[in-house]
């Protein structure tokens, strides 16, 4: 992860439990925020999978690692 979570948008705590639901809920959602900037992203789910676009950092997708 980044600077940010990306799924709430917080800054990412060096206490991982504070996070264990962002990241049990990360296995089925895309993600909302950018972990970089914290820019709440543009997203896309379509039946194969996910888009998510931030304007300063570019395109994630459901097929990236």
């Amino acid at each position: 992860m980044g600077t940010y979570c990306d799924r709430c948008g917080e800054a990412d705590p060096a206490d991982a439990a504070a996070h264990a639901g962002c990241r049990a809920a990360r296995e089925l959602e895309p993600p909302r925020y950018c972990a970089h900037c914290r820019r709440r992203m543009k997203v896309q789910v379509v039946p194969t999978g996910w888009t998510a676009s931030c304007v300063e950092h570019g395109t994630l997708d459901s097929s990236a690692p």
